[in-house]
């Protein structure tokens, strides 16, 4: 994933394929639903580590760090996903 919209969506997958709704999760993970709906849907502009986590949690997920090769600067690699 390259994109918290991304994320979102993912994690919106995951819920649904749990059969939770967003705001069981929301609840258990300390957070307004509101602000899952807004993730979800990528109208997010950030989600704070600590929510994402709580949600990851509540949702059995975990979020893991790999190395990636340097692929030059962020107006680069936009130009390469079609000016995303």
């Amino acid at each position: 994933m390259k994109t918290l919209q991304e994320l979102g969506e993912a994690v919106s997958a995951r819920r649904r394929a749990l059969g939770l709704k967003q705001g069981m999760v929301a609840m258990q993970s300390g957070i307004a639903q509101e602000s899952l709906s807004r993730f979800e849907r990528g109208h997010a502009p950030e989600f704070g580590s600590r929510k994402l986590l709580a949600v990851l949690a509540v949702l059995g997920m975990e979020l893991y760090f790999i190395k990636t090769v340097p692929g030059g600067s962020l107006d680069e690699l936009r130009r390469e996903r079609g000016g995303l």
